[in-house]
Formats: C-alpha cells, structure tokens, sequence
C-alpha cells in the first residue's frame, strides 16, 4: 500500500496533533489502567483487565493507521491556485438547480471530510462530479437521496 494520500497542510497537521495525543495521552493512560488492573490479582477473570488490553490493540492499531496515513502524506498547497477550475483543496459554492438551495464545500482527503463541517471527501460523488469544472457549469450527480443537478457558481481557494 504505497498510494499516496492527499490532504491539505491543515488535515496533516491535525493528524500530527492526534498521534501526538495518542502517544503522550492516550497509550500511558492504558498503561496505567492495565497496570490497576493486574494490580487487582487473578487476570484471566479480570473484565477491567481484558478491557484495557483490547482498549490496548486499539490504540496501537489506531497509532500504525495515523502514522501510515502520515508516512504516505502528500500535502497539497491550494493557497494562491487560479479559481478558473475546480481542483483538490478548492471551496465550492453550488446551487441545486431543482431546489434553489445554496451549498458551500471545501473539497478536502478522505480522513478530513466532515459534511457538517462542509469538508466533502476528493473520492465522494460530488467532489468527483466537480473536479476540473470551472463556474456556470452544471454537473448531474448520483447520490443516496436520487439524482441532483448542481451548478458551480463560485470556486476559491482559501
């Protein structure tokens, strides 16, 4: 698994933030707890033992996931791009053509997205269906709810 993995420099500096977290917070706060645990005597009965070892696998699963993520990590500077096309990193102001509603998104790696935060995944229907379109276009896109036809009517990095 050598593909690189796109984010913008934001989504890479979040990921630092989290293994950070994980490693000075999140593992020596399991390790004390497997501690208490085995503290408490016989651990082949002991629930809050076997908590902490799963809670442990979690950890280092999640721990080789971030650092891989990072490891593979190609940032993608979209500040200052040309706005003429919608590109990785560019926020996307759409009008749904049927319904007139207005929608702003910023079109971000896969680990970033947040739709409530307007952050849409590169790999999502939408941002597909956007890439390399420039403003007035319309584009049809298939999503859970049916079909929806959009039209760009903005494209800004910023």
């Amino acid at each position: 698994m050598s593909d690189r993995v796109p984010m913008t420099q934001a989504g890479y500096e979040q990921l630092q933030a989290d293994l950070k977290h994980l490693k000075s917070v999140e593992r020596p706060k399991n390790v004390k707890d497997i501690e208490e645990a085995r503290a408490h005597g016989d651990i082949s009965e002991n629930a809050e033992f076997h908590a902490a070892k799963e809670k442990q696998s979690h950890l280092d699963g999640r721990i080789r996931d971030v650092e891989d993520k990072l490891a593979r990590a190609q940032v993608i500077d979209s500040a200052g791009q040309d706005p003429s096309h919608v590109r990785f990193g560019a926020t996307v102001v759409l009008t749904d053509i049927e319904t007139d509603e207005t929608v702003t998104y910023q079109i971000v790696g896969e680990h970033e997205a947040d739709l409530s935060e307007g952050r849409i995944s590169v790999t999502s229907p939408v941002a597909r269906a956007l890439m390399g379109k420039e403003v007035d276009s319309a584009v049809t896109v298939r999503v859970p709810k049916g079909t929806r036809e959009l039209e760009i009517q903005e494209i800004r990095f910023d």
